[in-house]
């Protein structure tokens, strides 16, 4: 669907340029696809959302005019698949995610792209732009605006309180959902597609600061990769995917039934809304009860969603990973040996050693060790004796290596992690301790378990 609706992009601006010659001479336009239709995940009744960039054609030197012919251009390129003629209206176009919305021009230059994003854009924003892709018009053009913009986007989650603006984003949405639709919203409600779409964006805008791979406009394929990357567990990644899939399905269906773009399940109240919930299930192969069993599984993957979305997207590990520089984001071993001599370790070259041993290989263990330890040598360097916490780390991760709690442990709840860099550098005894017991980590993750305990009690339970 996204490569057919590139197609009609691309035809109409052809028919906009036959149209009016002299004003396409003026100008090269490119048309970036944005949404949906930028990760190639289209629906059947959907707007497709695009960014203009023009700049003037060989020869001509007046940019204002190439500006104005370009606006020309894109706006009649909009019309023709949006024009209601007898076969109904192809797709509409909607330019409205460009800089300063619909308050800004239709058409910039590269330049003015560049600048706008460099000094004024959002948060949002930049998330929109995870989706951005050149699918039409002159494809030089749309090429450098990708090589312009894709680096800001991923430098973003640098920003001052980059995860805490995602976060609130995602909780005013829902908040502005009307009660009466809450219950039925299967996009915007709280377990609904938004719900997985920001959690995998969120994942993807911290952690793909470092990790070119993670670099997809594509909800399902950028997910695939976080789980096979070891920064979503297998089980939740999985999870997430069908959940996701199922959604994108009912959606379809929906839109479907009578060509309009809905996100809203019928109401089992009106008069005919019982009827078309048993089509819907009937067409999703619920036949016994269609409309219980779809229902039931409705809520269902709703509930799964809402979990996750709650363990992935508020992980404490992104705002650490955020927080930290330009370029410590994920340590290669030769930035590693700068950083450990900045950072107070007596013996660098031994401190290199260890995480050479950690984060070396391809294995999942050593990709979530690799996300961890720009993290946790931060919190090495706070404690009195860095270089003995980072040596005792490697021999409790060694120990526990095999064990598929440990890592999932440290990544899901940084606290742990945290709570492992202080103790491991600063007592001896405790290091002893774990190492005898490193199941004993475990430990770390209940609050009720680290209560300073009375000393009366202490006497007390070793007496007995």
């Amino acid at each position: 669907l996204a490569d057919l609706a590139a197609a009609v992009l691309d035809a109409a601006l052809a028919i906009a340029r036959a149209q009016d010659p002299e004003q396409a001479a003026l100008c090269r336009l490119a048309v970036i696809g944005m949404g949906k239709c930028g990760g190639r995940e289209l629906n059947y009744v959907s707007d497709v959302d695009v960014v203009f960039v023009a700049e003037p054609a060989e020869g001509v030197e007046d940019e204002q005019a190439a500006m104005r012919a370009g606006a020309r251009l894109a706006a009649e390129m909009m019309r023709v698949p949006s024009e209601t003629g007898r076969e109904g209206t192809l797709w509409q176009v909607d330019a409205a995610l460009r800089p300063e919305g619909k308050n800004g021009p239709l058409v910039r230059p590269l330049s003015g792209h560049v600048s706008y994003y460099q000094r004024w854009a959002k948060t949002w924003e930049f998330q929109a732009l995870l989706k951005a892709r050149p699918i039409a018009g002159d494809t030089a053009l749309g090429a450098a605006y990708a090589a312009e913009i894709e680096p800001m986007v991923w430098r973003a989650a640098g920003r001052d309180n980059f995860v805490d603006d995602v976060q609130s984003m995602r909780r005013r949405v829902v908040a502005h959902i009307p009660t009466a639709e809450s219950e039925r919203e299967i996009k915007l409600s709280r377990g609904g597609l938004r719900d997985i779409e920001f959690s995998v964006q969120l994942l993807q805008l911290v952690h793909g600061r470092a990790d070119p791979a993670l670099r997809s406009g594509n909800t399902l394929a950028a997910l695939e990769t976080l789980s096979e990357k070891g920064y979503v567990g297998r089980e939740d990644a999985a999870g997430l995917a069908d959940a996701y899939r199922f959604l994108r399905r009912v959606e379809h269906l929906l839109q479907l039934s009578r060509l309009r773009r809905t996100h809203l399940l019928p109401d089992p109240g009106s008069p005919d809304g019982s009827e078309q919930l048993r089509r819907l299930g009937r067409a999703l192969g619920y036949t016994a009860n269609p409309v219980t069993d779809f229902m039931a599984a409705w809520r269902r993957v709703a509930a799964d969603v809402r979990r996750l979305h709650e363990k992935l997207f508020y992980r404490p590990l992104l705002h650490a990973v955020a927080r930290l520089p330009e370029g410590e984001a994920r340590l290669t071993l030769e930035q590693a040996g700068e950083r450990l001599s900045a950072l107070g370790f007596a013996d660098p070259s031994g401190a290199l050693r260890h995480l050479d041993a950690l984060i070396s290989g391809v294995s999942r263990r050593a990709a979530i060790q690799r996300t961890l330890m720009p993290v946790m040598l931060g919190w090495f360097a706070d404690a009195p004796d860095p270089d003995a916490g980072l040596l005792a780390f490697r021999q409790v991760s060694e120990a526990l290596g095999g064990t598929p709690w440990y890592l999932r442990l440290l990544r899901d709840d940084i606290r742990v992690a945290e709570r492992m860099a202080w103790v491991l550098g600063t007592s001896r005894y405790v290091t002893e301790l774990l190492l005898r017991a490193p199941e004993a980590v475990g430990v770390l993750a209940d609050n009720a378990d680290l209560v300073q305990r009375p000393t009366r009690a202490l006497e007390a339970e070793a007496e007995g």
